[in-house]
């Protein structure tokens, strides 16, 4: 199971807090609600539509918009029904669909629906939070969202199968949906049909993925190019790309995990006050620390009992100074910190621990993070009275019990079938084949989940023609996992969106 872990994290349950939307309910009410076992066919519902008016006003420009909320049906390759797929879609009225840009954006897990990125990103209508806090409980606050990407695309929020409302339908089986090859050919699948229904073959398309959500995009970047649905570009926010340079890892790869770790250690012990002297600049100061990672530490790492006593010393001293994690402890634990052991030393003195979603955020230990909620009051009443739509089941804001235990890892690439995602390779093809698309890299400072520093790495060692390097553009934020839930950092993610968007459909 990939990425998974961080939803049932009691950081992430502080961000859910957060963000005032619910975790997994219990595992038997989850396997209730998705459905029984896989045996058999299962009612097949028609292709539903709820469609609603509203308006948002966005940097002074009142800007009217239609809501659909639905369901769609993708098949087998003998045409029959086998899962329907829930949306919502926020289109700009007045304008022309065939020319009008679409984004379709999704949450990851595997497991989760995109409650996380509908409700707290880019849609006309956002929960509002406290910053790198705990939100008070119901009622909760639900605004227009004067950050939403609706004035330079249409929306298209998509919940995986087995998430949200959607659901596994007549001869389909969970191992047709749960898996990384399955996932992507599904989603290709209910994207097409998306594009089909609503006549958007020629509309400028975007992914825009979060998380395991990123894994996605980079593989139906390279499968919707084969079928002939070339994109316009890819967003990555918070990525998670290649398992074998993260923890845990094969062998081979784990020396090169703690130096991509290491640029956000520092920017946590630069946040939380525990440099002396703390550097003013905090970019400038992660620029050096990246240097010295792939540097001096990746060196004396891969010396192992070769390393030598002054260089050894002279490292110690180094990550001690970047990090504030003391030269003793550095040296006890052999120049290696895991993300959890340094969020639960960094401020060990002040009986705290620092959080994995979003290093900004603290807790008395990990089990006193937050509380999780059955369900999510403020998107229930969110669907029914303002989009109109109604539905005898229950949404499922995630649902790892039936599908991430049954998630299959393996992922074909290159005419092989790996044991755990690498999909660099497949963005890799997908930008070949397709030189105009563009790729813009989302990455908070404070996440520990999937580090800034780690998707640096892949998308610089993934092969990629010179010439097309410049096709990938970056953007960095004082804020963790969930960059959006930092209200500052919204607003800069949305200008820079705004700047990438304008730049791709330049003609």
């Amino acid at each position: 199971m990939i990425r998974s872990r961080f939803v049932r994290h009691p950081v992430l349950v502080a961000a859910l807090a957060v963000a005032a939307l619910s975790a997994a309910g219990t595992p038997g009410r989850a396997q209730d609600a998705h459905a029984s076992a896989d045996t058999g066919a299962k009612p097949v519902p028609a292709e539903s539509a709820s469609v609603t008016h509203h308006t948002v006003t966005i940097d002074g420009t009142p800007i009217a918009y239609s809501a659909t909320a639905g369901t769609l049906l993708v098949r087998n390759d003998s045409g029959d029904p086998t899962g329907s797929f829930f949306y919502v879609a926020y289109t700009k009225d007045g304008t022309e669909p065939r020319t009008r840009p679409v984004t379709f954006l999704y949450n990851g897990g595997p497991g989760s629906s995109t409650i996380w990125l509908h409700m707290g990103s880019f849609a006309p209508v956002r929960v509002v939070t406290t910053d790198a806090g705990s939100t008070p409980p119901a009622p909760y606050d639900l605004k227009a969202n004067p950050y939403s990407l609706i004035d330079k695309t249409d929306l298209v929020f998509i919940d995986a199968m087995g998430t949200g409302f959607s659901r596994v339908v007549g001869k389909g089986q969970g191992k047709d949906f749960y898996g990384v090859d399955q996932d992507i050919a599904a989603f290709a699948d209910v994207i097409t049909r998306y594009v089909t229904v609503n006549n958007r073959w020629n509309s400028p398309k975007f992914l825009l993925g979060e998380s395991y959500g990123t894994t996605r995009s980079a593989g139906l970047a390279d499968v919707l190019d084969d079928r002939g649905m070339p994109l316009n570009g890819v967003i990555l926010v918070s990525s998670y790309l290649n398992a074998y340079v993260d923890f845990p890892g094969p062998a081979f790869s784990l020396e090169i995990s703690y130096p991509l770790y290491l640029p956000t250690m520092a920017a946590t012990a630069w946040y939380h006050d525990k440099l002396s002297p703390k550097p003013a600049d905090l970019a400038a100061f992660l620029a050096e620390v990246r240097q010295f990672a792939l540097g001096d530490y990746l060196h004396a790492l891969t010396q192992g009992s070769h390393l030598g006593a002054a260089e050894r010393d002279a490292v110690v001293a180094k990550l001690h100074a970047y990090t504030g994690i003391s030269a003793d402890y550095w040296r006890a634990a052999n120049l290696r910190l895991t993300p959890d052991r340094f969020e639960k030393e960094l401020l060990r003195g002040d009986r705290r621990t620092t959080g994995r979603l979003d290093s900004r955020f603290v807790g008395i230990d990990h089990d006193a993070a937050g509380e999780t909620p059955e369900n999510d009051p403020a998107f229930n009443a969110y669907l029914a009275n303002e989009l109109h739509y109604q539905s005898d089941r229950r949404y499922l804001t995630t649902n790892y019990p039936v599908v991430g235990d049954d998630w299959d890892n393996h992922h074909r690439v290159e005419g092989q079938k790996w044991p755990l995602p690498d999909v660099s390779a497949d963005l890799r093809e997908a930008m070949e084949k397709n030189p105009n698309l563009k790729v813009f890299s989302a990455n908070g400072y404070f996440d520990f989940a999937t580090p800034f520093f780690e998707t640096e790495y892949t998308l610089s060692h993934m092969g990629l023609d010179p010439s097309l390097e410049k096709n990938i553009t970056y953007g960095y934020y004082q804020s963790g996992h969930m960059i959006y839930l930092h209200t500052p950092a919204l607003v800069e993610l949305k200008r820079d969106l705004a700047r990438f968007y304008d730049g791709v459909l330049a003609r």
